[in-house]
């Protein structure tokens, strides 16, 4: 997987992107990352890259050739044509089935804008896919960008080593993560769950299985209406919804 980031700020994505497992993945050769800095592709003697909006209003907003000049340089060195991920609040919000449909890409671009936004030309020229993270507006696209990446690295295969880790982890399965637990098997008088210990496996994973289910019914009910519930996993959730005043 290699992703390619058209940013004002190539050393923001780099370092942010350059440590922990997906610095490790990098140094495998099982992702690629290349920050390509939209500056390079002013126009300008002074490398400008915004002007006024047209209209009046505040802030400035990025010119369209730029940001359309690097797209081509990117999209040269790839050879292909591949999807432009453009980070904005006014996008589909990212989720994990989302994560999972671009990790089964071979290259991304990401679009990361700033100021006012980009002029709606270029957008509507290169960009495939408007994505956001969450409804709340930030200074620019990259950190969203980041965490995006983070995200998608995840389901790489070979990437988290083990590759069963993705599998059970929250909304894999529309259903947050069961609650973990290290040792020592006593902290500060909590005990860790019986069950954990047994070495049981099958009471191990029934356990995780009911306390994903009250999780979620506690914390995010609105995953309960994809998720696949047993009958007596229905129950114990509506006991947990109307507990928390939810029904």
């Amino acid at each position: 997987m290699k992703f390619h980031v058209m940013t004002l700020f190539p050393e923001m994505i780099e370092q942010g992107f350059h440590s922990s497992i997906t610095g490790r993945a990098m140094e495998k050769g099982l992702l690629q990352l290349d920050a390509v800095n939209i500056r390079d592709y002013a126009v300008n003697k002074h490398m400008r890259v915004d002007d006024y909006p047209y209209g009046g209003g505040a802030g400035m907003v990025m010119q369209a050739e730029p940001v359309y000049r690097c797209y081509e340089a990117v999209k040269e060195k790839i050879g292909r044509d591949v999807r432009v991920i453009y980070l904005t609040p006014q996008g589909r919000v990212f989720n994990q089935k989302m994560a999972e449909e671009f990790a089964a890409e071979e290259d991304l671009i990401f679009l990361c804008g700033h100021y006012e936004g980009i002029d709606e030309r270029v957008l509507e020229e290169i960009v495939t896919d408007p994505v956001s993270i969450g409804d709340y507006v930030l200074t620019g696209g990259e950190l969203p960008s980041l965490v995006m990446m983070d995200a998608i690295s995840r389901l790489v295969p070979g990437v988290l080593g083990n590759d069963m880790s993705a599998v059970g982890e929250s909304f894999a399965d529309s259903l947050l993560e069961y609650p973990q637990y290290s040792r020592p098997a006593v902290w500060r008088e909590k005990e860790v769950p019986e069950v954990l210990l047994s070495g049981h496996h099958a009471n191990v994973d029934a356990w995780r299985r009911e306390q994903s289910v009250i999780r979620t019914a506690k914390w995010r009910p609105d995953l309960l209406e994809t998720a696949q519930l047993t009958k007596k996993e229905r129950i114990l959730a509506e006991k947990i919804l109307a507990s928390e005043g939810e029904l």
